[in-house]
């Protein structure tokens, strides 16, 4: 598959080239903190929403418009492609995800589907509708759940803590663990390419839960599969940005699993992280979501230290650290984006 160019100064980060001010965008950039997002959840569900495509469409615009950020994200949930591997799958009020038939068995894993891609086209939909809308104006993002991040769901039923039930089958059966595991890379493999097919120029894979892991561990059980899924990715003819949350203690070992853009959280300091994978791919982050809380001053001065670490190496995309927390006020996000559009280094 051939993409056709773009001009744009995101994708010229992505690719390492010079820009004429840093391109900026935001997780969860379309959520909570903002009234829009709020009007239409309080008539929609997160499912609902994610499978109308006008309603996700409109809501991967708002940032877009109000912010003048670099880049759209598609609106959807990591967790879409869970529903047509079989299992089910309900957002709780005030719990989260919750899947109602766990995979904790070899007969689980034995009956997941693989060949049920197309039931996620709407999520295709929404991303045609954006690009139709932004006529070119800035790329859209497509994105995944990493092959570790989807199994944890997918094993423990919902959000955990100690990740007991992952990491249990992961020790007591590889052969199990790896057979889901190469279930997860075919299913996501081939989400990612519908995204880029309906028009999506990048693809973000999110490994959220991630730093649940040690180095060996990670080595050993996950990276495989990260590897295997970024590169179908960049089969697709579009660069993936790899994004891992508190891999800080194995940033080395992430990028060792590929990534054109390597996602970094606040808890290394940025240019302590690009020097560690020796400038080999661009980099995205990392200021911590709570600093939007700041007064101004002190915000002007945290994304200045921030943007003086990166220097003026071509290919930083400036981000957060992980998605914007819904207490923020909207006015300081868009500070932000006009701190970042106005430092000259």
């Amino acid at each position: 598959m051939r993409v056709a160019p773009m001009n744009s100064r995101f994708l010229d980060a992505c690719r390492r080239r010079p820009t004429d001010v840093r391109p900026v965008w935001f997780m969860r950039q379309a959520g909570r903190y903002m009234k829009q997002y709020r009007d239409i959840r309080a008539k929609h569900g997160i499912l609902e929403i994610c499978k109308r495509p006008d309603l996700a469409a409109a809501i991967t615009l708002q940032p877009v418009e109000i912010l003048d950020v670099d880049a759209a994200i598609i609106f959807a949930d990591l967790l879409l492609p869970v529903e047509p591997m079989g299992l089910k799958l309900r957002f709780a009020t005030g719990e989260g995800p919750i899947i109602d038939n766990p995979v904790r068995t070899a007969n689980d894993v034995d009956s997941l589907s693989i060949s049920n891609t197309d039931d996620l086209g709407y999520v295709g939909e929404s991303i045609q509708q954006v690009v139709r809308a932004l006529a070119g104006r800035v790329p859209v993002i497509g994105f995944v759940g990493a092959p570790f991040t989807m199994a944890s769901y997918m094993i423990e039923g919902g959000p955990s803590r100690s990740f007991l039930k992952t990491k249990t089958m992961m020790y007591r059966d590889e052969t199990l663990w790896r057979r889901l595991m190469g279930k997860l890379v075919d299913v996501l493999g081939a989400f990612a390419v519908l995204q880029v097919t309906a028009g999506a120029r990048i693809v973000q894979v999110f490994d959220s839960w991630v730093g649940a892991l040690g180095p060996d561990d990670y080595v050993r059980y996950v990276a495989p599969y990260s590897r295997a899924l970024i590169e179908r990715i960049r089969a697709a003819g579009v660069p993936a940005i790899h994004f891992g949350t508190g891999a800080a203690g194995f940033f080395r070992e992430l990028h060792a699993a590929g990534g054109d853009v390597m996602g970094v959280d606040w808890r290394i300091n940025i240019d302590q992280a690009w020097m560690d994978i020796s400038y080999r791919s661009a980099i995205q982050g990392n200021l911590d979501p709570a600093v939007l809380m700041a007064p101004l001053p002190e915000l002007k001065m945290r994304i200045h230290e921030l943007l003086k670490r990166t220097g003026t190496r071509p290919g930083h995309i400036f981000n957060l650290g992980h998605g914007i927390l819904p207490e923020t006020p909207v006015e300081n996000v868009k500070a932000c984006v006009e701190i970042v559009r106005d430092f000259k280094p």
